[in-house]
């Protein structure tokens, strides 16, 4: 792979040219391997490289409790909110526009093959635009904290019990895909990412004097005011600030073991 040149040397190929994802001058990496595919008429190169990752010490200054839906997709103990990507209505719109288009294009016409492909660009582009708003979030929160805690949350399990509406919803919003860029990161760093059993009632208890309001299940309530200390309640940053007191709870414990 020559950079300078922006030329990648296939196996029984001419050099080709590529623009890179990113902007690197030189390659000093061991390359594994190498993947070409192809995704609306257009085609990618993965390179897989061995890297060496510096090892860095923990310090364990800064926790948050991060709580994961649907309308805003993290929510931080600090009462930061990051809201769900709006654009991907705008694909949505689009993807069932060209579906119609082409269920009545006829078979095997060069219009029909045009349709299919402008519909795949959509796809295309509607998936980069989650990968990178879940990157972006995930790395924030990764570099600016060292102990990082939220639920386990059984996705599959959320998208088959919900109504249709809300399945569609989360699944659009990857929580999934959240977690894993969070676990992996925290790794790298060499930070922590605590999960909280799936059926802690995070949302149902009040972070200021701990009382349990079951009325919160329904999803529908989103501000609520405790019944026994009266504090005026967030449900979802209410959530996140439970979640961090019981990941300070499993670092003490994991002190306390070594």
């Amino acid at each position: 792979m020559d950079l300078k040149r922006r030329e990648i040397t296939l196996l029984k190929l001419t050099p080709i040219k590529i623009r890179e994802y990113r902007k690197l001058e030189d390659f000093p990496y061991k390359i594994l391997h190498v993947t070409v595919t192809k995704e609306a008429s257009r085609y990618y190169v993965s390179v897989c490289v061995e890297k060496e990752i510096p090892s860095l010490s923990f310090e364990g200054r800064k926790i948050v409790g991060i709580d994961l839906g649907v309308k805003d997709l993290v929510i931080t103990s600090d009462g930061i909110k990051y809201k769900a990507l709006e654009n991907i209505k705008k694909f949505e719109r689009k993807i069932k526009g060209y579906n119609k288009m082409l269920s009545r294009s006829e078979k095997r016409s060069k219009n029909r093959e045009k349709i299919k492909i402008k519909l795949e660009r959509v796809y295309q582009k509607m998936r980069n635009a989650r990968k990178y708003y879940t990157h972006y979030i995930t790395s924030q929160i990764v570099k600016e904290n060292d102990i990082i805690v939220c639920e386990k949350l059984k996705v599959q399990e959320m998208i088959m019990k919900g109504t249709r509406s809300l399945s569609r919803r989360i699944a659009s919003s990857c929580l999934g895909e959240i977690l894993r860029q969070l676990k992996y990161k925290t790794e790298w760093n060499n930070k922590r990412l605590y999960q909280v059993d799936t059926y802690y009632p995070s949302s149902q208890l009040c972070n200021h004097c701990g009382a349990r309001n079951e009325e919160v299940k329904n999803l529908n309530i989103r501000e609520y005011e405790c019944k026994e200390c009266g504090w005026l309640l967030d449900r979802d940053i209410n959530a996140s600030i439970n979640l961090l007191t019981e990941g300070i709870n499993y670092y003490l414990k994991e002190l306390e073991q070594n």
